[in-house]
Order: structure tokens, then C-alpha cells, then sequence
């Protein structure tokens, strides 16, 4: 199945998309769009340009498990992406996500203007990956 990973923020979103065997993740793009709805419309236009047949949407729950306005704001825009696309879209949750993009752009020497570009992408990668091995998990224990 082809799964879409979102890393929603208030200027840049990171998109990323595994392949059929949901194996890989990789990086899309970022859309740059401060606007709620119209990013939720690039989303969905990703999507479809995508084949994807399941949105996966970083939900930055607190350190203590709480939920922030900022996980309130993912669930919306998810919600709107879902409404959109007709597609389901799960919250995943995606704490340390940005740090660890941060982390992996330091190993490659990544810097400046190129880091800014493609951290949201980068993190949105981590989201996907990090929710393909929970299925890949489910589906050995016979869950999926």
C-alpha cells in the first residue's frame, strides 16, 4: 500500500511516500504554505498525484503525553486532509521527529539554505518509517 507521510507545520510540510511493499520511505517535497487550508489542498494534491491510499500525519503529543495546541492543530489539518482526499489519515505520534531530521542532516554535513529546504521532508520520512515498522510489526502478530 502505498502510505503518504505528513510532517505538518505552520510554514513548511514535509511530505514523503513508501513504496507498494511498504518497504522504503523517501522524501516528496515541502510545501511551503503558511494557510491551513490551502496547505491541506497541496496535501491532498500530493496525494492523489501519489496514488496514496493512506495519510499518515505527525501528532506532536507533549513529553508527559498530553495534548498541545499544536497536536489539536495536526489532528485538525488531518481531518481536513482526510475530508479532502476521502482517504483515511492517521495521527501518528511523531515527538523528536524534527530533532532526529536535525541529527541525520548533520551526519550528511547538510547546511543553510539546503538543511531549511529539506528538514520538513526529512522528518516526514522518520514519521513514515517509524509507522511502517509498527505494521510491519502488526502484520507478523497477525494483526494487520
Amino acid at each position: 500500500m502505498k502510505i503518504l507521510g505528513v510532517d505538518f507545520g505552520d510554514a513548511r510540510t514535509g511530505l514523503a511516500i513508501c513504496d507498494k511493499s511498504e518497504f522504503l520511505a523517501f522524501p516528496v517535497t515541502v510545501v511551503q504554505e503558511r494557510d491551513l487550508e490551502r496547505c491541506a489542498q497541496a496535501v491532498a494534491a500530493a496525494a492523489k498525484e501519489q496514488r496514496a491510499e493512506l495519510i499518515v500525519v505527525g501528532y506532536p503529543k507533549n513529553m508527559n503525553d498530553t495534548i498541545g495546541e499544536r497536536a489539536e492543530k495536526c489532528a485538525a489539518f488531518a481531518a481536513r486532509v482526510g475530508e479532502l482526499t476521502g482517504l483515511e489519515t492517521v495521527l501518528w505520534d511523531e515527538r523528536c521527529t524534527t530533532v532526529s531530521a536535525h541529527q541525520y542532516l548533520n551526519t550528511t554535513n547538510t547546511r543553510g539554505k539546503k538543511r531549511k529546504a529539506v528538514v520538513d521532508a526529512v522528518a516526514a520520512v522518520i514519521i513514515l518509517d517509524s509507522y511502517l515498522g509498527f505494521r510491519k510489526n502488526q502484520r507478523e502478530r497477525g494483526a494487520l
